[in-house]
């Protein structure tokens, strides 16, 4: 049986000092996104995830985006290294949290960065964003971790949002979504479902084709219903002021076998 662990930490109280790199800043509200993060933890559960919470890191203003301090593929834990200096701190405390799972732990070293956020598996396809978070050594150290165990590492070039998974996610079927002014080459992609919202374009599968995703991207939702998808809507208005979506509040643990 696979495995339905998710990772989790706790917003800093210094949430709003995070950092903003594609988007303009605007105030967040401390109190409203602890709110939205303990409505987030509850859709997860509330679907069958076992929640794991990381030791908090309150001097990390950007630490409750769990997904970019490591990447898993199968029972190997890639730690990752913030291409952001001030995040660097954020990866000890998860470090732990994978190494209790039983994950094998490897890590990226310097001169590679690497951030979670920029890593989209579909099956054993990787893919991994080449932008200003990640870079060539840190891909190569990705490949290095991963081709062994099967996965097939293929690197995109992401230039117009933070992370790769800012721009695209995949449907359970492996149909890669984005919102198309925001995906540099759609055509890398096998298939490319274009969808109506730049916050549509992020999706957490919790199984039985029912899809975790943000309350602000209605269109996009009623595509998927469409489609035959179950959205699960979650409101995270003070993470996306953060560039944070869906995806990056989790380590979706999904291949531990026991």
């Amino acid at each position: 049986m696979p495995s339905q662990k998710a990772l989790i930490r706790r917003p800093s109280p210094r949430l709003a000092e995070g950092l903003v790199t594609y988007i303009e800043r605007e105030p967040v509200d401390a109190e409203l996104a602890m709110r939205q993060w303990e409505a987030y933890v509850e859709a997860l559960a509330a679907h069958g995830w076992e929640t794991i919470e990381v030791d908090p890191e309150d001097d990390c203003p950007d630490s409750v985006f769990v997904e970019d301090t490591v990447v898993v593929f199968r029972n190997v834990a890639l730690i990752a290294r913030p291409g952001a200096e001030s995040r660097r701190e954020e990866t000890a405390g998860v470090e732990e949290a994978v190494a209790r799972l039983g994950c094998s732990v490897n890590w990226v070293w310097e001169p590679g960065t690497l951030e979670g956020g920029d890593v989209l598996k579909i099956g054993d396809t990787v893919y991994v964003g080449r932008g200003g978070r990640t870079n060539a050594a840190g891909i190569h150290q990705l490949r290095a971790a991963f081709e062994p165990l099967g996965a097939r590492v293929v690197a995109v070039p992401v230039s117009k949002v933070l992370h790769l998974k800012s721009a695209v996610t995949a449907l359970p079927d492996g149909t890669v979504i984005g919102h198309e002014p925001l995906v540099d080459t759609p055509s890398l992609f096998p298939r490319f479902l274009s969808v109506p919202e730049a916050s549509g374009a992020h999706v957490v599968h919790l199984g039985g084709g029912k899809l975790l995703m943000a309350a602000s991207a209605p269109k996009t939702a009623e595509l998927f219903a469409d489609l035959g998808h179950e959205p699960v809507l979650v409101d995270i208005s003070e993470f996306e002021k953060l560039e944070g979506c869906v995806t990056c509040l989790s380590v979706r643990v999904r291949d531990l076998y026991a």
